[in-house]
């Protein structure tokens, strides 16, 4: 159980600093001894029949020492049997109180302990009753323990009291025991020489980014000036050293002789190993192409700035030693590393999806040391399984508290005559939204009519969610926390209450609904003659589908105004999206796809690849049209508090993947600028290889950088490239996204419509503010994948075995990773096999291939493989693929047989 404490604390400086604690409570320590008879424990380690023959305790007893006695180890002559210790650490048990200092505070949990047993143990019968003896050479905690009535003496005593030890089943804990486990990894710096290597440029900061794919290996994202910032390759137990993904971390770069190419090996950590780091798991690092060109900035960590633990979420590994209580937890995420924690609740936490959290990490250690906080139910339970995806990718989905949903507007909610004094009347116009099948939280609607001048008025027409959320109130900073609404497969999260996405903002219709209106003027040539703001209020005629409007505008019988006002629009949008890409604007590709889901079971029942249509694009270039009129009207009134969005180019090196993929098929990919790129890729072309574009364009996706949100005043490069853009930022979302009702409230300021606050105006929150939304964006994408990926699992495990066409998509020294476009999937097939020899491999790095006895695979290579989900490993189930054609002895498995159509019939149905 999870709980805060808050306390205030004054600084050296005479400040006061506030402090919140987060503490978890475990409910799985009992008391331990055979005696009770009120803890519902299952085993127990303190004796019934415990004692000491002695001159002072001829009576049962149990000892407690205090701090200094076992630090000091003033007992070391005495035995201790495993049995009959019993100790847990705890820091969290009690917070010290004003004027304690830590060695008071801990005294005091001592006499509390003590009292505690004391009191416990004398519920027991009374032919059972033990007495609790604590061991103190505190004088002051002696009187303090004498005074509450405890039975205490000093450890000197006891020791030349006792009299004789039993021998049975003992071990001698002794000085030179506690420091001869093996260091396994280097000490940490202390924080003073940290700061003083980084001042220095003897070390440099950043982020710890361990890699998905091979857990010998790390990324460390190094901040510098402006845009210049590097990454420093990490490689090896001992140079990782104990850092977490995530973890501000110092590291040392090495000399230019150990530099080295990341790993070309896909490389698992696959189970508990001992405490060691093993030979062959680092040979697995010497892997890497050894041409210079391919190596990079590697160094080894050398300290922990700061700390990023969190509770994970994963399952338990338990331990083959009969009756052991420490386990090791695997966490659901890869890039975590298995944490050891003591339970005796393995058995019942068998099978289940539970949080475990770090409490540290000893040098002597291969696995960090933590403890379990709750279980969340079944592994492979759909409910279980998505609170595990939101959980590990922190996306906030509790119900909206009371206070949030207390400035929600009272119903029945109707527009007053107030809010048509200060608005444009539009509702005469035929404005129409067009989005994805069964969408309710419809942000934006658009128009298109004829002028007497011959030119036209397009109207993007965007719910106007700021007017229902003011700024400062507890549903502003909600939505301020939550950044974004997050789409899963079958779910979604709302970013703002239900009431308001669904129904008061969300632009239906026949309905009327606020909206705050961008309208143009634009000539037949698609230029801009005038541009203007205004809050609104409209009346959809029509909420479309993509495949609806297509229709409409394909049906040369249909002549009603909604019609014609999506023929303008489509017109006007082809002329916009081809003056786009002139311009250097990137079409780039990504494999989408869309699940049909059983209404009843609610599990996917088919799945395939997103279709795009006309009128996809059509919306696309007036909600770009719309963002960048925005963007330039918000930055011309506010230069140094506009939030906007911008898309870094990406380094040269970032394109090294894609230039060699072309390489292999004689072509040549100019990246001097985005333009060339587009060019480049317009041209790229192969006879009889139509999909091969498309291949090159997700590449070409995969080499870009994270479009981000920033404060005007506190950046200088404001160019989005993808785009080709001088200034771009978010306005025409604001149901799903927190960043557009910022844009909203200061495009408001600008023409009049609101009043400013205080925060809108702060540059430095706003750039705050900026890394949430870029933090909550990021996150969500994440768990959008994850979502696709869990029922992607789901479909195929009902299907058997399936047989399907491919590209490779990438090579790796042991292994193809290959797309399956009929599904937008992409799998993995590996060469090595521990059950059977390996295969012979000769991988070339600069083509890049993969020679497989004999043959060879290249990227974008056509191939046959089976599609099976592996659901060996409960916790990470997979996509298993396995090569068919090209047919290699020895490597090459049969197709699968089709299944039965009756049966497939039946899973269908």
């Amino acid at each position: 159980m999870l709980k805060s404490k808050t306390f205030v604390k004054k600084t050296r400086s005479g400040g006061i600093m506030k402090i919140v604690r987060e503490h978890y409570l475990r409910d799985d320590i009992w008391c331990g001894s055979e005696v009770c008879t009120e803890c519902k424990q299952e085993e127990t380690v303190l004796q019934k029949d415990a004692c000491i023959e002695s001159n002072l305790c001829s009576f049962p007893h149990y000892l407690l020492p205090d701090t200094n006695i076992v630090l000091s180890q003033q007992l070391t002559e005495i035995s201790w049997s495993k049995t009959e210790v019993s100790m847990f650490p705890s820091q969290n048990s009690l917070e010290e109180e004003q004027g304690e200092s830590a060695n008071d505070r801990n005294d005091r949990a001592i006499r509390i302990s003590t009292k505690w047993y004391s009191d416990h143990l004398n519920n027991t019968p009374t032919d059972k009753r033990l007495k609790v003896v604590l061991l103190t050479n505190d004088r002051g905690n002696k009187e303090k323990a004498e005074e509450s009535g405890l039975l205490t003496y000093r450890c000197k005593k006891q020791d030349t009291s006792v009299t004789s030890v039993p021998q049975d089943e003992t071990a001698v804990l002794t000085s030179n025991e506690i420091t001869s486990s093996k260091v396994l990894f280097p000490e940490h710096l202390p924080l003073s020489r940290i700061q003083s290597g980084i001042k220095s440029g003897t070390f440099q900061q950043g982020t710890f980014r361990a890699s998905r794919d091979n857990y010998l290996e790390a990324t460390v994202f190094v901040h510098g000036e402006g845009d210049d910032s590097t990454e420093v390759l990490i490689q090896g137990l001992q140079n990782l050293n104990r850092a977490v993904h995530q973890d501000l971390v110092a590291v040392e770069i090495l000399p230019l002789n150990q530099w080295v190419a990341p790993s070309s090996v896909v490389l698992q950590d696959e189970g508990p190993k001992e405490d060691d780091v093993t030979e062959e798991e680092e040979a697995e690092l010497k892997s890497g192409p050894s041409g210079a060109a391919s190596r990079k900035p590697t160094g080894r960590v050398v300290g922990i700035i700061k700390r990023n633990w969190r509770p994970f979420c994963g399952m338990l590994f338990l331990s083959q030693i009969k009756e052991a209580t420490r386990h090791l937890f695997t966490p659901a995420d890869r890039r975590i590393p298995r944490i050891r924690i003591e339970t005796r609740q393995a058995a019942t936490l068998a099978g289940q999806r539970i949080m475990v959290a770090i409490d540290g990490w000893p040098k002597h250690s291969r696995y960090p040391n933590g403890h379990f906080v709750r279980s969340l139910g079944s592994a492979g339970d759909k409910e279980t399984e998505t609170e595990v995806l939101l959980l590990e990718h922190d996306v906030p989905h509790q119900d909206f508290s009371q206070a949030v949903l207390s400035f929600l507007p009272k119903m029945p909610w109707n527009i007053t005559e107030e809010d048509m004094a200060v608005r444009e009347d539009l509702r005469n116009l035929t404005v129409c939204s067009v989005d994805p099948p069964g969408c309710t939280d419809i942000d934006d609607a658009l128009h298109c009519r004829d002028l007497p001048n011959g030119n036209q008025e397009v109207g993007v027409h965007i719910a106007d969610v700021s007017h229902f959320i003011r700024p400062g109130n507890a549903m502003d900073l909600e939505a301020a926390n939550r950044g974004t609404t997050v789409y899963l497969t079958g779910r979604r999260i709302d970013m703002v209450p239900e009431l308001l996405s669904s129904n008061l903002c969300s632009l239906r219709s026949s309905v009327e609904r606020l909206a705050f209106s961008c309208i143009w003027e634009i000539n037949d040539k698609a230029e801009i003659v005038k541009t203007r703001f205004t809050k609104s209020v409209i009346n959809s005629k029509a909420s479309l589908t993509y495949a609806e409007a297509q229709m409409r505008i394909d049906d040369a019988n249909m002549n009603d105004d909604t019609t014609k006002s999506l023929r303008g629009l489509n017109r006007l949008a082809k002329i916009l999206k081809k003056r786009r890409i002139e311009k250097g604007a990137l079409t780039l590709s990504s494999p989408e796809v869309r699940f049909h889901i059983d209404s009843e079971t609610h599990d996917p029942i088919d799945l395939q690849t997103k279709e795009l249509k006309e009128t996809n694009s059509m919306v696309e270039e007036f909600m770009l049209l719309a963002n960048i009129s925005v963007a330039q009207k918000i930055y011309d009134e506010f230069s140094e508090c506009a939030l906007l969005r911008k898309h870094p180019a990406p380094p040269p090196s970032n394109y090294d993947i894609l230039n060699k993929a072309a390489k292999s098929k004689d072509m040549v990919i100019h990246t001097d600028s985005a333009k060339a790129l587009a060019d480049s890729l317009d041209a790229a072309q192969v006879d009889g290889f139509p999909y091969f574009n498309t291949l090159l364009r997700i590449l070409a996706t995969r080499c870009m950088m994270q479009a981000v949100y920033f404060c005007s005043g506190m950046d200088s490069d404001f160019h989005h490239y993808g785009l080709a853009s001088p200034i771009y930022t978010h306005f025409t979302s604001p149901i799903r996204r927190y960043s557009d009702i910022i844009v909203h409230r200061l495009l408001a300021v600008a023409i009049g419509a609101d009043s400013t606050y205080p925060d809108l105006m702060d540059k430095h929150k706003q750039s705050a503010l900026c890394n949430n939304l870029n933090y909550r964006h990021k996150m969500a994408q994440y768990a959008q994948r994850a979502s696709v990926a869990y029922h992607t699992q789901l479909f195929f495990k009902s299907r058997g075995i399936l047989n399907e066409e491919g590209f490779i998509l990438f090579v790796r020294k042991n292994a193809i990773i290959v797309l399956i476009p009929k599904f937008g999937l992409e799998g993995t097939v590996f060469f090595e096999n521990k059950d059977k020899p390996s295969p012979k491999l000769i991988f070339n790095e600069e083509v890049p291939s993969l020679t497989v006895e004999g043959h060879s695979f290249n990227m974008f290579d056509k191939v046959k493989v089976t599609i099976s989900l592996d659901a060996s490993n409960v916790q990470h189930q997979k996509i298993r693929m396995s090569l068919v054609e090209p047919v290699i002895s020895g490597v090459s498995v049969a197709p699968s047989e089709p299944e039965p159509e009756v049966k497939r019939a039946k899973l269908d149905r």
